[in-house]
């Protein structure tokens, strides 16, 4: 019967990999031998309502407590955990960014700002994570103590107690291979790669450049390697693809393992990106005249910067086409 496979995927799936089978083996014989020999699907029903909800039952084959604030409200807690953090963690990164390319990027060196800007945002994505950790708890708690409910039976997203019947709303769950799995580091990672680049893009004319001895010691920012005012024209282009590189790093963590959408998507955006990054820096206006001068008087010419500009496309080409391909040969690896 589909509604037993069904319930006893969702009871293992809460288990330590070592237990599962153990489990599973021991579910299938007991309710077997609750059902009646010709049952229906009600008898089937029964038989797993008076089982329980699956995350209860869970707790008890893993022998330790699954509720931080009670069994009827614990596994809602943790799904709506599944969906707030990420919100929460997306909405810091973007207030961060836009609130350092508003306010500018001061006249430290640029290792400097990029240092501060990951302190930053490290810092307010772990005080957003225990913001919405304490508040959902809280909130949740208030509401468990406060209801007039006798009943334990734990309840769903829809704040509805659980029955079989929910069963049939989970999707199916194979076991995910650890090469389609995408680390939350990862995501984390790509969040604030790209707020520091759109940092540093928005601000280049106070970041890159020549720094010289100060008259006071340490360095002093003296000429800007690229014309900000042909930089700041692309913004639209900028801004389109900021959006979609945090759209993609929302998507991944939602979806967990690469897809073949996700893929797609993935290279859509590497894509997208590529073309951007190509009409910006072939914009024969980009570099300022006066570092071209400072590079005809030290080099007697511009050709290494040229070249170097020429390396660096083909870096950006190359490792975006790699990310693109690695994303759709992990999404044709079969979930076992």
């Amino acid at each position: 019967m589909k509604l037993v496979e069904l319930y006893i995927r969702e009871v293992t799936r809460r288990l330590p990999e070592k237990k599962r089978a153990e489990v599973e083996e021991e579910l299938r014989t007991t309710i077997a031998e609750k059902l009646p020999v010709d049952y229906m699907e009600q008898d089937v029903k029964n038989v797993l309502a008076e089982l329980g909800h699956p995350a209860v039952l869970a707790s008890r084959y893993a022998d330790r407590p699954m509720y931080l604030i009670g069994p009827r409200y614990y596994d809602l807690y943790l799904q709506l955990l599944k969906l707030v953090l990420p919100i929460a963690i997306t909405v810091t990164t973007i207030v961060i960014l836009i609130v350092t390319i508003v306010s500018g990027a001061g006249e430290e060196p640029v290792f400097t700002i990029i240092g501060e800007l990951i302190g930053r945002i490290i810092s307010g994505i772990i005080n957003a994570v225990v913001q919405a950790v304490f508040w959902l708890t809280l909130v949740l708690a208030f509401v468990e103590r406060t209801e007039h409910s006798k009943s334990q039976r734990p309840l769903g997203l829809n704040f509805e107690e659980w029955t079989p019947d929910d069963l049939r709303e989970f999707p199916e769950r194979p076991h995910i291979s650890k090469e389609k799995q995408i680390p939350r580091s990862q995501i984390f990672g790509s969040l604030i790669w790209t707020a520091i680049w759109t940092t540093v893009y928005f601000n280049a004319d106070k970041l890159l450049g020549i720094y010289q001895q100060g008259r006071q010691g340490g360095l002093e920012f003296t000429t800007p390697i690229f014309n900000q005012a042909v930089l700041v024209s692309y913004w639209p282009l900028i801004i389109l693809v900021v959006v979609l590189e945090i759209t993609l790093a929302v998507y991944q963590w939602r979806a967990v393992q690469w897809t073949n959408k996700l893929a797609l998507f993935n290279a859509f955006v590497q894509t997208t990106s590529v073309l951007v990054f190509v009409l910006v820096f072939t914009n024969s206006n980009l570099v300022n005249e006066a570092f071209r001068q400072w590079l005809t008087d030290l080099f007697g010419g511009t050709a290494f910067l040229n070249w170097l500009i020429g390396s660096i496309l083909v870096v950006v080409i190359i490792s975006s086409a790699i990310d693109a391909i690695q994303g759709i040969r992990k999404a044709r690896i079969r979930s076992r």
